[in-house]
């Protein structure tokens, strides 16, 4: 299978002595990347085992607790989500995620940052009683208040007997693979069009970004035969320099989205 590669006109990054920039410590060629390059470039690799480690000193909270509670929650998948809600490795809900300052539960470290936070709470609230503090993690802390203990739930009691056994263990949670979110997405956009400024108009739409997609597929087809302009190859004739001979039509394209439909007419 081919693979198309896009035009890169001014990434943001690096610029390394070769003339090539660099997205988040990868090389970029000015004169052209395949996708699938640069969305490897902007995929975010954490070391889980540091990241407890920092966010164990940062809130005062035992590695090793930190570490047995995320095992038990998730077995260090940042990607979980649980049939409640439960998001991420230390599977936070939404809410809560939220109250904690976690703009991104599936960020692996902003939500063990987040899980140590909470974790820390808990063991203030219950004067550093670790099983009450773990049993609040998994029921909440209203209903252990109620029951002066751990609650009376075979899923409460079977968590708390397996994270308190697993703080024993050397536990070794390695590297987790982030996708894009939100800002790495526009990273990434950024990078196939050379745009730097944060008045782009990608992102406005899910119809002007796949417009924009096809747009550079379709320069880079018009490139691929501009060698051969005299034959009269059916295929060379499709791209003619007549679809883009108007200036307005391509700068305007993003202008307003109710001719995203008129504009991918006209083109494709």
């Amino acid at each position: 299978m081919n693979t198309l590669d896009f035009p890169i006109t001014g990434v943001a990054g690096v610029t390394g002595n070769n003339g090539s920039q660099s997205l988040s410590g990868k090389a970029v060629s000015q004169t052209g990347a395949s996708f699938s390059d640069i969305f490897g470039s902007v995929q975010k690799s954490t070391n889980l085992d540091a990241a407890f480690e920092k966010a164990a000193e940062v809130y005062g909270v035992p590695v090793n607790l930190l570490k047995a509670v995320a095992k038990a929650e998730s077995g260090f998948d940042p990607d979980v989500v649980s049939s409640a809600g439960a998001q991420g490795i230390m599977q936070l809900m939404p809410g809560t995620a939220r109250s904690l300052g976690v703009s991104d539960p599936f960020d692996a470290e902003q939500n063990i940052m987040g899980g140590a936070k909470y974790l820390s709470q808990l063991l203030r609230q219950f004067n550093g009683d670790t099983t009450l503090a773990v049993a609040a993690y998994n029921a909440g802390p209203g209903s252990v208040k109620k029951y002066g203990g751990v609650p009376p739930y075979a899923e409460t009691q079977n968590y708390v007997q397996k994270v308190l056994g697993l703080t024993g263990s050397e536990l070794t949670a390695g590297t987790a693979q982030s996708g894009t979110g939100t800002d790495s997405s526009q990273e990434l956009l950024s990078a196939l069009t050379g745009s730097t400024g944060s008045s782009s108009s990608l992102g406005a739409s899910t119809s002007e970004s796949y417009l924009l997609m096809k747009l550079y597929q379709f320069q880079a087809l018009q490139a691929l035969f501009s060698d051969s302009e005299e034959s009269q190859s059916p295929l060379s004739s499709l791209f003619s320099d007549s679809l883009l001979s108007s200036q307005d039509q391509t700068a305007g394209l993003f202008s307003d989205s109710n001719t995203t439909e008129d504009a991918l007419t006209s083109l494709f």
